[in-house]
C-alpha cells in the first residue's frame, strides 16, 4: 500500500532514506563535522576522518559537502569497500576521467594519476578521493592508499583522502600496521546520535522541508517514543516515521500518536501487519452469539461512515474496532455476560 502524501498536507516524502542534502538536519556536531570537512579539503590537509555509528547520517553529509565545492574540485567517491587497492585505483581513475595506456601495469596507472594532480594543482584546482565505509577495507589496501599522500609538492598535498566509516574504523587505525596512516590524519569528526530533543526538531524539519503546514503532525508523545526506540540513529527515525504516515493513512487519521508508533515498532519488530495478527487471533477465538454481535457492530460502524465493505483492508479495520470492543467488554462485564 502506498501512501498519498497529499493526505497529510505534503509535497514529498519527508522521511525518504536517501542522502538529499536538502533534509540535512545539523546538530552543533554536525556543523563542526562539515565545518572541518570544507575546511580540510581548501586547506589541503590530505587525510581527513569522519565516523559515526550506522544511520547518523554520514553520507548526507558528505553530499552536503560536495555541494559546497566549486567546479574547481574534482571528487573521486569510492563506496564499495570490497575492492582491493588496485580496484580502487582503476574506480579513481576511471571517475576522474584520467585515460590510461592500453594494458597499463600498476606503475603506469600511478604515473597517470600523479601527472594528472600535478596539472590540476598548476591549474589552481583540487582533488578528492573520498572512501566510504571505509571501515571494511582490510589493512593492507588502508596502507596502499596511505602511499597515495605521497603526492604532493612541497607545501601541499595533490590529493585530499576522506575516510569516512562506523567507530570501528577508529579502532582498525590503531593497528601496528597501521600507525603510519594514523600519523598522516589532519582531521577527526565523530558524529554521534540525535539526543531525543534533537530528534523532537530533526522530525518536524524534515516535514518542514517536505511542504507540511502542519508540523505537529507527530505528536510530542510519538516523536519521544520515536526517540526511544531509534536511539537517536535518524535512519531508524525516517524508518519509524515512514511506517507511521503509512498506518496513519491506512486509518485515515491526520495526526499521529503514540498508538501509531506502536503499531509500526511492532510491524518493524515483527515483520508483519498488526492486521495479519488480529485475523489470525480472530481465527483463534470460540466464536459466541455476543462475540458475533460485537463484530458485527465494528462493520456497521464502518457502513455508517460511507466505507465500502468490498473493501478487505477497511473491513478487518472495523473487526479490529469490534475487536477492541469486545476485549473491553470482557474485562468489564464477564461476570454478568458469561460467553
Amino acid at each position: 500500500m502506498s501512501v498519498d502524501i497529499g493526505f497529510f498536507g505534503l509535497r514529498e516524502a519527508p522521511f525518504n532514506p536517501a542522502p538529499d542534502p536538502r533534509f540535512l538536519f545539523l546538530t552543533a556536531a554536525h556543523q563542526e563535522a562539515l565545518a572541518q570537512l570544507v575546511y580540510g579539503v581548501q586547506q589541503q590537509k590530505g587525510f581527513i576522518l569522519l565516523t559515526g555509528d550506522i544511520g547518523t547520517g554520514k553520507t548526507t553529509l558528505l553530499r552536503a559537502l560536495l555541494e559546497q565545492l566549486d567546479e574547481r574540485t574534482a571528487v573521486a567517491f569510492v563506496t564499495n569497500p570490497m575492492l582491493d587497492f588496485e580496484g580502487i585505483l582503476e574506480y579513481v581513475l576511471e571517475d576522474l576521467g584520467i585515460a590510461k595506456p592500453g594494458a597499463s601495469s600498476l606503475p603506469q596507472r600511478l604515473i597517470a594519476l600523479q601527472n594528472f594532480l600535478i596539472e590540476r594543482r598548476h591549474a589552481g584546482q583540487n582533488t578528492i578521493l573520498i572512501l566510504d565505509e571505509a571501515q571494511d577495507l582490510d589493512p593492507h589496501t588502508l596502507e596502499r592508499i596511505r602511499l597515495l599522500s605521497n603526492f604532493e609538492t612541497t607545501s601541499e598535498k595533490l590529493l585530499q583522502i576522506i575516510l569516512v566509516g562506523q567507530p570501528e574504523l577508529r579502532a582498525k587505525l590503531d593497528l601496528p600496521e597501521l600507525r603510519q596512516l594514523k600519523q598522516r590524519i589532519a582531521l577527526r569528526s565523530r558524529i554521534p546520535p540525535l539526543t531525543p530533543g534533537q530528534v523532537h526538531d530533526y522530525v518536524r524539519t524534515r516535514l518542514q522541508v517536505a511542504g507540511a503546514r502542519d508540523v505537529g503532525l507527530f505528536s510530542q508523545d510519538a516523536i519521544a517514543r520515536i526517540a526511544a526506540y531509534s536511539g537517536g540513529i535518524p535512519r531508524v527515525v525516517n524508518t519509524v516515521s515512514d511506517h507511521c504516515l503509512l498506518f496513519a493513512y491506512a486509518d485515515q487519521v491526520r495526526r499521529i500518536d503514540r498508538s501509531i508508533v506502536e503499531q509500526a515498532i511492532g510491524y518493524l519488530d515483527e515483520g508483519e501487519q498488526p492486521r495479519a495478527k488480529a485475523r489470525r487471533s480472530l481465527r483463534s477465538w470460540r466464536m459466541t452469539p455476543l462475540r458475533w454481535t460485537v463484530l458485527a457492530a465494528g462493520a456497521a460502524a464502518a457502513g455508517l461512515a460511507g466505507l465500502s465493505v468490498a473493501d478487505h483492508d477497511i473491513m478487518w479495520r472495523a473487526v479490529e474496532l469490534g475487536a477492541s470492543a469486545l476485549s473491553d467488554l470482557d474485562r468489564t462485564a464477564r461476570t454478568r455476560f458469561p460467553l
